[in-house]
């Protein structure tokens, strides 16, 4: 604007003008991807909208040329439960720009799923792990909750101050973008509408049967999602060492000897 005020510029402004003329068509992702790029650069991107009762809905696939298909088929049918963007929006959390290891448990970069090459490629593509992910979370309507994501592969650098300072001033427009394709997804007439999905205990109990008790598949689904010892015990309310029990006792009963086995068996079920 004129008179001394903050000028948007040009290129920015040229890339806000082809998203809202995008909404709603075949385009839209790589619009969103143009207007962010002119805050940061990124190698792979993806938008879903998530529902605690509904599977995830694919808004946006910014990843297709770089990572196989499969990983997405096992994170639609269950791997997204392990997913910390998918925690926060179906937790409530408020709509701004993240850092995955700000939402992350205290265990994830430990975990499998963090690295796994089998799971989202939001979190691993077929060159190893990313250097970093961030994330938008967008409450949209109908109890649903967008994330849209922005990686880079490893061999880069993480999004550093300024970047990230860039692109949470995007917010309002990714949101507001966001929640209009979303009412043109649900509305429209070749509209793939969100199928209702098992419910998460049942997801759980279906990968790993009758073999553990209640407690043990509530330990289980933390030790997935990446949580330590101790923050499944403060998630629990129990003490650490009963967890500790817990975990011995959940490897006997399933006849493994690590996380990663629990993990492999997880998304082998997933896979079948």
């Amino acid at each position: 604007m004129r008179g001394g005020g903050p000028v948007i510029a040009d290129g920015t402004a040229r890339a806000i003008a082809a998203l809202i003329a995008a909404a709603g068509r075949s385009g839209y992702g790589p619009a969103l991807d143009a207007l962010t790029r002119q805050a940061a650069g990124f190698d792979m991107s993806c938008a879903f909208a998530f529902n605690p009762d509904q599977s995830p809905v694919l808004i946006h696939d910014g990843y297709s040329a770089t990572v196989d298909r499969r990983a997405l088929r096992t994170y639609l049918r269950g791997a997204y439960l392990l997913d910390p963007f998918y925690s926060a929006c179906v937790s409530g959390c408020s709509e701004g720009l993240w850092r995955m290891r700000d939402l992350a448990p205290d265990g994830f970069y430990d975990s499998d799923f963090a690295w796994s090459r089998e799971v989202h490629p939001c979190i691993s593509d077929q060159a190893g792990t990313l250097v970093e992910e961030v994330g938008f979370t967008i409450p949209l309507h109908d109890g649903f909750a967008a994330t849209y994501s922005l990686m880079r592969n490893r061999g880069g650098q993480p999004f550093d101050a300024a970047e990230f300072a860039a692109l949470a001033a995007l917010t309002p427009i990714v949101g507001a973008s966001l929640r209009q394709q979303w009412q043109h997804h649900i509305h429209g007439t070749d509209a793939n509408p969100a199928t209702p999905r098992p419910d998460t205990e049942l997801v759980f109990q279906q990968a790993f049967g009758a073999l553990l008790t209640p407690a043990q598949h509530a330990v289980t689904k933390l030790i997935l999602r990446g949580h330590s010892s101790l923050s499944i015990a403060q998630n629990l309310g129990i003490a650490e060492g009963t967890v500790k029990i817990h975990r011995s006792n959940i490897y006997r009963r399933l006849g493994i000897s690590s996380q990663s086995e629990l993990f492999q068996i997880f998304i082998d079920h997933l896979v079948e």
